[in-house]
């Protein structure tokens, strides 16, 4: 588990050779603009929220760089990194679906979701996997068809996740989701309302872009964590 979103990987192939001014114009109008902003037109409303977007009397669990409100069902993990021994992420269960959540340091202008997207997918290419980009309730999403690790399951066999991510503020988030929210629309529809929840404390300390904004053990009793590494 990394504390920082892989650096960018790109590459470029001349497909302009043989055409002429107007049809060059018109292609680079479809090109999407890698450093946009990808969110729902309804973030600052719906969510995910941003600190100062959130309702202050709402009874959240504080985890540093997220909050969390609080739903009958939803059972906390905190994801420990071994050697640190840092929360690296945040595990969700939840109507039989797990959602895993980190939020990063983002541009105050621009996106990072359009860049990570593609890196997601050449990772999971490299595992033996395959991704199928798609558009969800949050924009882009990808959904992946994944390898199981030797020793979690019979040889062959693949498990189905859900890559969404969120432009916020100074912030993105990014979730993966997996269980019955990666196949069944019901339960899809309960965990992308607990994503919509989550409120992001991007905070006012500067920050390298793609930097894992910290996260820690809740100042509530409320959250009761499971920590697991990872």
């Amino acid at each position: 588990m990394s504390d920082k979103v892989n650096p960018d990987t790109r590459s470029s192939t001349d497909e302009t050779a043989g055409t002429d001014g107007a049809e060059l114009a018109g292609a680079e109008q479809q090109v999407p603009d890698m450093h946009a902003k990808s969110a729902p037109v309804d973030r600052d409303v719906d969510g995910p929220l941003d600190e100062s977007e959130a309702n202050p009397v709402r009874p959240y669990v504080d985890l540093g760089g997220v909050k969390i409100l609080p739903r009958e069902g939803l059972h906390l993990r905190l994801e420990i990194e071994e050697g640190s021994k840092r929360v690296v992420a945040i595990g969700l269960d939840y109507a039989g679906s797990t959602l895993q959540v980190q939020p990063f340091a983002a541009p105050r202008s621009s996106g990072l979701w359009q860049e990570i997207r593609a890196q997601i997918a050449d990772q999971i290419a490299k595992q033996g996997g395959s991704t199928t980009p798609r558009e969800g309730p949050f924009g882009p999403e990808l959904v992946a068809e994944i390898p199981v690790a030797a020793g979690q399951g019979p040889a062959g066999t693949t498990r189905l996740a859900r890559f969404i991510g969120v432009d916020g503020p100074r912030w993105f988030l990014r979730g993966v989701i997996a269980g019955e929210g990666a196949i069944n629309p019901e339960a899809a529809a309960q965990i992308e309302d607990l994503f919509r929840s989550i409120v992001v404390v991007r905070g006012s300390a500067p920050m390298p872009p793609r930097d894992l904004i910290p996260l820690r053990m809740p100042a509530t009793p409320a959250g009761k964590p499971e920590p697991t590494g990872t």
